[in-house]
């Protein structure tokens, strides 16, 4: 079967850093992923675009611009905040909820705590990269309707409900 609208697609990744001198660098992930193959957002456009039409076995090695992976760094979304504001517990690699500049829900991620200061980042920890996203389709199946109607593959390597 060949990806196609509508099918879900499971896939063994690779995704690294592309060095300066534009080489893929450090793995900075790999595993399995799914995803709902059609525009429903649960994967990179460009990698999509690439796995249209391939089937079980089949390979992509792509390189993502910064545009086409998580997008430039928005330094409007890192923050220092006095700890004082913060409830105790609070760890560096923690997350917490917030607001941004515009009033909207923002996920931060404990960067630093330095003294009485605590150093947030709302942005994705991989915006500003260009990445190297290979991988191999390791099973391609008919979406079902209720997967469809949430957008987004149900079970094995997809989403738990």
């Amino acid at each position: 079967m060949q990806i196609t609208q509508d099918t879900a697609v499971t896939l063994q990744y690779t995704l690294r850093e592309v060095a300066a001198n534009g080489q893929p660098g450090a793995v900075l992930d790999k595993g399995h992923t799914a995803y709902l193959h059609g525009g429903y957002e649960g994967i990179f456009p460009k990698v999509e675009a690439a796995l249209t039409g391939k089937a079980v076995g089949e390979r992509i090695n792509l390189t993502l611009a910064v545009e086409e992976a998580f997008g430039a760094r928005d330094e409007s979304l890192a923050r220092s905040i006095p700890k004082s504001e913060f409830p105790p517990g609070v760890k560096v690699g923690g997350h917490l909820r917030g607001t941004n500049d515009q009033g909207q829900p923002q996920s931060y991620r404990v960067l630093k705590i330095k003294g009485p200061v605590v150093l947030l980042d709302g942005n994705h920890p991989l915006a500003g990269k260009a990445l190297q996203f290979e991988a191999s389709v390791t099973k391609v199946r008919a979406a079902l309707p209720v997967e469809i109607e949430h957008r987004h593959v149900h079970g094995e390597h997809g989403h738990q409900h």
